[in-house]
């Protein structure tokens, strides 16, 4: 015979499936009615893995971060650095259910990375490899994404109808969001503009392909370029090249915008080349997508107007029908770097709301089963007396 636990198991699999499924086109009315719970957000990005405990209101009760593993050991080396961030927060909290935000391509149920550039992910089922460890729901989605989310929610895209994210770190995420969903696809995969080709037979990208737009604004460019013109002794390079005592492998971003607001002229000019690369590429997504604000987010974004007022001027100058149309406001992401763990923990807290409710009816399905078999199997002087 089969057994109410013998169901619930062949079929939570799907049922999960399911739920996950009809997230996307509920997520504006779903937010105003999630349970208020904690849950964990965790941003996966080419260099550090940042976890956090955040509230109903996007506030961040604690964080932690490490850094990623080397992205030549396997996939599980990543899981396992994902599983004991959250088991150290759950020592400490009630953690509802937990978010992911993926630097990579996750496919439409928000299941499996198909792509990471700068991971070892290839078709990696990522939400169950952790949920078969972690005793709360999973959901996974792209960083960006859950970037965007976090800044529609709580940040610098707040009352903005369309609205399409740039995340600028290792290298160049995107995300879009209309009438308050995250535009994901058909396949899950949009908002990849960082690999738009911008510069034919241009810089060799880990995605394979040359000349896509994070080769000339994102992290890596600018250190790449501040990085050549140290290992070719260049006088423009000096100031950085005796901060770094010639060691040209420790010249990274922070450094570079430190320098530049001290006012280091190659710095400067460096951070306004990647922010013309910048207003040059959001001109093209103004052309294609015609959204009413433009957040810039990640840790590029740090730079503030060394990076974006040029960015807002390249925009100006290439936009199509430019003097003729409405421009997009571009506003520098208020979330900072927490912003994709933010919105990876509160798009988390729709799921934990679907599971509560999931398995509150099968608690209930369960009783009433159970209820039934004790009828069933009274005996008749059990029912005389009944």
């Amino acid at each position: 015979m089969t057994t109410y636990r013998d169901f619930s198991l062949t079929h939570r699999g799907s049922a999960r499936a399911t739920v996950l499924r009809t997230i996307g086109t509920r997520e504006r009315r779903s937010h105003l009615t999630a349970p208020r719970v904690p849950t964990v957000g965790i941003d996966i990005g080419g260099t550090k893995v940042m976890a956090g405990v955040v509230d109903a209101d996007g506030n961040i009760l604690e964080k932690i971060r490490t850094e990623t593993p080397d992205k030549s050991k396997s996939p599980k080396v990543v899981e396992d650095t994902i599983a004991e961030l959250v088991l150290d927060l759950s020592d400490r909290h009630d953690v509802h259910a937990v978010g992911i935000g993926a630097a990579g391509w996750v496919d439409a149920d928000r299941s499996r990375v198909l792509f990471a550039p700068h991971l070892a992910w290839r078709d990696e089922p990522l939400r169950d490899a952790l949920q078969s460890r972690l005793a709360v729901p999973v959901m996974v989605d792209n960083d960006a994404n859950t970037a965007a989310w976090a800044e529609w929610r709580f940040g610098a895209g707040r009352g903005e109808d369309h609205l399409v994210m740039i995340t600028l770190g290792t290298g160049i995420g995107g995300a879009i969001l209309e009438g308050g969903q995250v535009k994901r696809g058909r396949y899950g995969v949009a908002g990849e503009f960082g690999h738009m080709q911008v510069v034919p037979g241009g810089h060799r990208c880990p995605c394979g392909n040359r000349g896509c737009w994070e080769q000339y604004s994102s992290g890596n460019a600018l250190v790449r370029e501040a990085r050549e013109l140290a290992a070719a002794d260049s006088p423009v390079a000096h100031d950085i090249i005796a901060r770094v005592g010639g060691n040209v492998h420790e010249i990274t971003g922070p450094l570079i915008t430190e320098l530049a607001r001290e006012g280091d002229a190659m710095c400067v000019e460096l951070l306004q080349d990647i922010g013309q690369w910048l207003g040059v590429g959001i001109a093209n997504l103004a052309a294609a997508l015609d959204p009413s604000c433009f957040v810039i987010g990640g840790g590029v974004s740090a730079a503030d107007d060394l990076l974006i007022g040029p960015a807002r001027d390249a925009f100006r100058r290439h936009l199509t029908g430019r003097g003729y149309r409405p421009e997009a406001r571009i506003a520098k992401a208020q979330l900072g770097p927490e912003a994709g763990m933010v919105g990876a923990a509160d798009l988390a807290r729709l799921v934990a709301r679907r599971f509560r409710r999931a398995t509150r009816r099968r608690v209930e399905r369960y009783e009433r089963y159970a209820q039934f078999g004790r009828r069933g199997a009274a005996g008749p002087e059990d029912q005389d007396q009944q």
